[in-house]
């Protein structure tokens, strides 16, 4: 069920007790479930695993959305990392794409810090990669680690860069759904000689609830090339230096950090 509405999006309980063959009655005690672990949200009648401008969808559905999207972001960002260089990966999905290319070996010696337990997971057997783990209370909707544990940890450091991405860009400023993630990004852009921020283009047109970060905060925002122009302009109003990434292959769903 949890694989089938990740891949859908959303779906209603009518649908899902048609499809499984089981009552009403199981099926919502089984989204109940569902959401108790941070897989799904229940609204009226069904759930969505799609993100909201209150709440982040689960990793397992962002690692599916804006793929193509997010591959072209990340090469383009590994063009900035120079061997020698100690960098920092924030929790998102396009960061984690950012890993699997760094994982190929190209790029050493390089020291690396995340958060994110999908990157340390791919880095983790990488020779020429000195791989830092920040340590923090685990969430299983992020994959990550956070806290006042995690934020004390990237204080203690100072890296060349940042790679972050964020749910929401708006007016100048990138927002984020949640405000325990914020704490960490913050510290994170504090601890980075500079910051550059990736985004897929729906980034560009979407709310979240909490402020990040002015964008005059980032050295460079990377976006892909389906960035609407009157989001570009936007940009341009704000005096925001920016990138655009050509893309390979097709759309995704609507993407997230």
């Amino acid at each position: 069920m949890a694989e089938q509405v990740l891949a859908d999006g959303s779906a209603t309980a009518a649908e899902l007790a048609a499809r499984f063959g089981v009552s009403l009655m199981t099926i919502h005690r089984d989204l109940d479930e569902l959401e108790r672990q941070g897989i799904v949200r229940k609204f009226r009648g069904g759930v969505t695993a799609q993100p909201s401008g209150v709440f982040e969808s689960n990793v397992q559905y962002r690692l599916k959305a804006m793929r193509a999207q997010k591959a072209a972001i990340a090469e383009h960002a590994l063009g900035l990392v120079e061997p020698g260089m100690a960098i920092m990966l924030d929790d998102s999905t396009t960061t984690l794409e950012m890993a699997r290319r760094l994982r190929l070996g190209e790029v050493t010696p390089l020291t690396v810090v995340t958060n994110f337990l999908e990157a340390l997971n791919l880095l983790a057997d990488q020779r020429g990669i000195h791989l830092m783990a920040l340590g923090g209370d685990y969430d299983p909707l992020h994959s990550s680690f956070l806290g006042v544990s995690c934020v004390e940890a990237i204080q203690s450091l100072r890296v060349d860069v940042c790679f972050a991405s964020t749910s929401a860009v708006h007016g100048g400023y990138a927002y984020h759904q949640e405000q325990h993630i914020v704490s960490v990004k913050r510290a994170m852009l504090d601890s980075a000689a500079r910051n550059v921020l990736l985004i897929d283009h729906t980034k560009l047109t979407r709310a979240a609830l909490h402020r990040v970060a002015p964008l005059s905060r980032f050295d460079l925002l990377l976006v892909d090339d389906g960035a609407p122009p009157d989001a570009l302009r936007d940009l341009d109003e704000h005096k925001v230096r920016y990138e655009v990434c050509v893309t390979r292959g097709g759309d995704d769903p609507a993407g997230t950090a």
